[in-house]
């Protein structure tokens, strides 16, 4: 029976069912939540990145926390993600832009070096707080456990072939503003970028991006899933820029893409199922274990569609206290 984990802004909705019978439960209330990990290897294991308590992780599907990483310097933690090779495997991003990088399941970490030093490091900037910067996504390659890919708000799109022992910067093509990365098992080498500055896609691991735009009329994007049964089929989520995306009432909509590799031909996809349009803040979107599933999250709820966005289903989860509140994370096991 799958659970998703909803990191909305302040609590993380832990919802458990199938079909029409869900149940749902709320946790970390008292908390300003940005992120959420989660993998089907280790299913009740959490973590919740905050931005004024570090890193949380539950060991009980979401029934308590405690906070871990002793070695993150910044009580930030913007990004989390485990390895598809490994479920110890766990990275963090943080403000000011940090990586770190735990083996033993969350118990330790460290820091992993060189971020910072990178000669762009400089122009790094995040709009709303434009003294600093940080790591908004952490990407790892299903088929090469030593390829990173990291997105930072806003800046650059970091490239490491190493397991993070060196980093190269804003390869040719890549996005500057980078939301959500992802890549699919079956995919060598195919990597998806939605960014502030536009999508993007590589077919080469992250050495050189191009950029399919064609029918994608609104350029702001936040979220983006691929379908699990087809590398060619990808789901994102825009708007015309971050005021609309981020702050009510909200103007978001959703799109996909069936063609191959570096080809354009967006379609929007209005009146499916999920609400999309005025009144309606970005979503979250992840995908889910069966071809055609996806799981997205927004304002207006947790929605699932099990062919690929043609049709969505709303979980019947209460969702009052959400509304005109931006999504933070989205997990699904």
């Amino acid at each position: 029976m799958p659970t998703c984990y909803a990191a909305m802004r302040d609590a993380l909705v832990v919802a458990t069912g199938r079909g029409d019978d869900w149940t749902a439960a709320l946790a970390l209330e008292d908390h300003d939540l940005e992120c959420v990990a989660a993998t089907p290897e280790r299913p009740d294991r959490v973590f919740v990145g905050t931005f004024e308590s570090g890193l949380l992780r539950s060991e009980d599907g979401g029934d308590s926390f405690e906070r871990v990483g002793e070695a993150i310097d910044s009580d930030a933690v913007m990004s989390a993600t485990i390895s598809p090779h490994d479920a110890d495997d766990v990275w963090v991003g943080t403000e000011p832009s940090a990586v770190y990088r735990s083996t033993d399941g969350g118990d330790t970490f460290e820091r992993v070096a060189g971020i910072t030093d990178l000669p762009s490091e400089d122009e790094w900037y995040f709009p709303p707080r434009p003294d600093t910067h940080h790591v908004r996504w952490i990407e790892l390659d299903p088929n090469d456990p030593e390829r990173v890919y990291v997105g930072i708000e806003a800046g650059a799109l970091l490239l490491s072939e190493d397991g993070g022992d060196t980093w190269h910067e804003r390869p040719p093509g890549s996005r500057r503003d980078n939301h959500t990365l992802a890549t699919h098992p079956d995919a060598p080498g195919r990597v998806y970028s939605a960014a502030g500055d536009g999508y993007a896609e590589s077919t080469d691991g992250g050495e050189s991006w191009e950029h399919p735009q064609e029918g994608l009329d609104h350029r702001y994007v936040w979220g983006l899933a691929v379908d699990p049964g087809d590398p060619d089929t990808v789901l994102a989520w825009s708007a015309t820029g971050a005021g609309n995306a981020h702050r009510a009432p909200g103007e978001s909509y959703l799109y996909r893409k069936t063609v191959p590799a570096g080809d354009g031909s967006w379609e929007r996809l209005d009146d499916r199922g999920v609400p999309t349009g005025e009144g309606v803040l970005r979503a979250v979107l992840t995908r889910g274990h069966e071809a055609g599933e996806v799981f997205a999250v927004n304002d207006h709820g947790i929605f699932r569609t099990a062919d690929a966005g043609d049709s969505w289903t709303r979980l019947p989860v209460e969702w009052d206290r959400f509304e005109e509140r931006t999504s933070r994370g989205l997990a699904v096991v």
